[in-house]
């Protein structure tokens, strides 16, 4: 049932590139996450804008294997896209950073906007714990309401 690393990064981003049906093994994910965090890493230090590209590049595959995986676990696919609507929504609504003179000044930033950004962070911490214990549960070993348990490619 396991899969090693390169074959999970070439059936994420092959086989499986915009796949949202079906189930993934832990392995096939996990390693697929530490290929995109290694490969986020490298572009950075290469050169900023090539790490944009490369996030944007790898953000279908990713939200993908996510689906996947929450579905091996029982759960909806489409629960991925709840922290990152809530990482959007806290970066639309951040308020902004005061300048220099406007403290100077006695001006005070937008403290509503400061409390829900916090609000809005300490759910997404709680989302994120929450997710990493979903995203780790083992698959469910018979056919569920997804599909068949994840068979690793050859």
């Amino acid at each position: 049932m396991t899969m090693n690393f390169p074959t999970a990064v070439r059936t994420c981003l092959t086989e499986k590139y915009a796949t949202f049906s079906g189930r993934a093994s832990r392995s096939e994910y996990w390693w697929f996450v530490l290929a995109v965090i290694i490969g986020s890493i490298i572009t950075q230090l290469i050169w900023w804008p090539l790490g944009m590209i490369f996030s944007l590049a790898v953000l279908c595959p990713g939200l993908a294997a996510g689906f996947r995986r929450l579905q091996d676990t029982g759960r909806p696919g489409w629960y991925i896209a709840i922290p990152f609507g809530i990482s959007l929504l806290n970066t639309l609504l951040a308020p902004a950073m005061p300048t220099e003179e406007a403290m100077m000044a006695g001006e005070m930033p937008n403290m509503g906007a400061m409390a829900l950004s916090g609000i809005l962070a300490i759910a997404s911490l709680v989302i994120f714990i929450l997710y990493i214990w979903w995203l780790t549960r083992p698959s469910q070993p018979e056919t569920n309401t997804y599909g068949p348990p994840p068979v690793p490619a050859s």
